[in-house]
Order: structure tokens, then sequence, then C-alpha cells
């Protein structure tokens, strides 16, 4: 999709928000692109596997996993490519973050599919030196990919866009995907209760640190997802924050029927309120609680942020169209 920058002068709040963009945005970043696309060739060759390999790993189908995580770096890959996109100059910035994200992605999805070959697990392998050191090497440029995240939402604060709204829309995205990824560390750092228990008996664990909490990786859980029915489960903030990298601009563009005003006071408090969410699944899922098992106090609060999020963008809507 080529988008123009010549389009006939408009209002600020019905400027078109995709107005800076003058080029394709597989143009935008190749190595983001490249990576996408080799991505959607990995999620065929997974799929397959799914279909031909009837091995297990920590209780589901060993090619679950690199299916999954060939969707997201595709999504994210795609996504961050066109966010890049909206900058302009900062060429050596830019390219430092496709070339450093791409290859950051590119040496998880290889130790992925590596450790499935293997048939072990990939995250929190510490069984062997070999596996510990492929898991502290993933950890490392998991870290690069959230530091050059970090550094969009940098460049995205620095350019200035016609549209104000989608612009913090586009910021705020990125921003709350940085704090989706953060989730991710607690993963890193909260032993499972037989973890626990092994190293209290003086034991060296054969692996550190769980996507549930409360219970054991592996256990039942929601199809495809795996998210624990059983326990808490941090995958689940970790996937909500992580796509606020496409729900906030999406919502951005959404909002264009609406004034400038309006846009811009609703678009902030769908970010605050994202974040509150994100809070709130961490929360949920650090207290054991599965994600469709919430307790009174988890509903009570989720209740909260929602009147919170829905007087708020009432408020806004009606001052905004007094003013406007």
């Amino acid at each position: 999709m080529l988008i123009q920058t010549n389009a006939p002068s408009m209002p600020a709040s019905a400027a078109s928000p995709a107005q800076p963009v003058g080029r394709p945005f597989w143009r935008a970043n190749l190595p983001l692109t490249v990576t996408a696309l080799a991505a959607v060739a990995l999620l065929v060759m997974a799929i397959a596997g799914v279909i031909m390999d009837p091995r297990v790993i920590t209780g589901a189908p060993a090619w679950v996993k690199p299916m999954k995580f060939a969707i997201s770096t595709a999504v994210y890959c795609g996504t961050l490519a066109w966010l890049l996109g909206f900058v302009q100059g900062h060429r050596r910035l830019v390219a430092l973050v496709g070339y450093a994200s791409s290859l950051s992605l590119v040496v998880e999805l290889v130790i992925i599919v590596g450790q499935v070959v293997r048939g072990t697990t990939s995250h929190f392998n510490i069984s062997t030196p070999f596996d510990a050191a492929l898991w502290s090497v993933m950890a490392g440029f998991i870290g690069v990919v959230w530091l050059m995240n970090l550094i969009v939402a940098g460049l995205l604060l620095r350019q200035k866009l016609d549209d104000t709204a989608f612009a913090w829309s586009l910021r705020l995205g990125v921003l709350l995907s940085a704090v989706g990824m953060a989730v991710a560390f607690l993963m890193t750092s909260l032993p499972s209760p037989a973890q626990a228990a092994g190293m209290a008996a003086g034991q060296a664990p054969a692996h550190f640190g769980a996507h549930s909490v409360g219970v054991e990786d592996g256990g039942a859980g929601l199809p495809f997802l795996g998210w624990s029915t059983t326990g808490g489960d941090l995958r689940v903030a970790h996937f909500v924050g992580l796509h606020g990298l496409q729900v906030l601009p999406l919502l951005g563009l959404l909002l264009s029927a609406l004034n400038a005003r309006q846009r811009l006071g609703l678009v902030w408090i769908a970010g605050l309120g994202y974040l509150g969410l994100i809070l709130l699944l961490t929360w949920q899922a650090l207290r054991g609680q599965p994600l469709l098992s919430p307790d009174g106090l988890t509903l009570a609060t989720l209740g909260a942020l929602a009147v919170a999020v829905t007087v708020t963008s009432v408020v806004v809507l009606r001052r905004s169209a007094a003013h406007g």
C-alpha cells in the first residue's frame, strides 16, 4: 500500500493519520520485512510439524511453540516496519532498530526450532551447560528487542505528525508493548513450586522460571494458547501488553470521525485503561489465579477500571463537543 504525501490540505482533525508516510511499509525497513516473511515460512513448516510429528514437549505438541512464535514474530515485525515508516530522518537509528530487532528475533526462532528438533524445551532450560547457554543467548537477544522497542518509542515521541491524536496512539501503543515485554522478565525470576522445593532441598534445578504461577507449566490450559486454567499465567498480561502495539493505533484510526479534541482524549483514556488492564492481569497471575476463574477482588478491580474508562470517556466526549 503506497501512501501519498501530496494529498490536498485538510483540517488537522481530519488529516489522514498515515499522511507522513511516503513509501510502502515493506520498504520502510527491509530487515523487518524479510524477517516477517521468514516467520510466515516457519509458520507453514510448524503447521506441518504439528500434523506429522506426534511428540509432546511440556504438555503440548512439539511444534506448537514454533507456530506461536512464528505468528508473533511476523505480526511484530510487520507492525514495527509500518511504525518506522512514520519516522522522518534518523536513518542510522531506524537501521539499527531494524537490523538489531530482526537479528534478535531470528536467533530466538532458530534456538526454539533447534530445541524442538532435539526434543527439549528452549525457555527456562538450564539442564545442561549447552541448554543453559542457549537460554542465556535467547534472554540476551530478547533484551535487545525490548531496548529497540524503547528506541522506537523515543523516535515517535520526537516525530511531529499532523494528526496529534493518531501520533499519540502510535506512541502509547509502543510504550504499552514495552510494558508487555517487561512482564516476561517476571517469568525468568519466579521459580515454579517444584523448582522452589528442589532448591530448598539443595538440588540444582533443570529449569528455572516458568510461565505459570502456583502450578507447573504444561498442565491444563486453554486450547492452543496453553494459558493455565488451574493457576496464574503471566503469558496473559504479556500477550495483551504486546498487542497494544496494534490495538492503540487501530483505535486511533477508528476514531477518525470524531473531532481532534475528542480523539486525543479518548486515545489517552484508552492508553491508560489498557495499561491498567495489563497491570490487573499481571497482578491476577502473580496471585496464582487462572484468567477464567477470577475472584471477587479481581472482578471488582476490573469493574472499577471499566467504570473509570467509561465515565472519563463520556466526560471527554461531552466537553469536547461543547467546545467543538
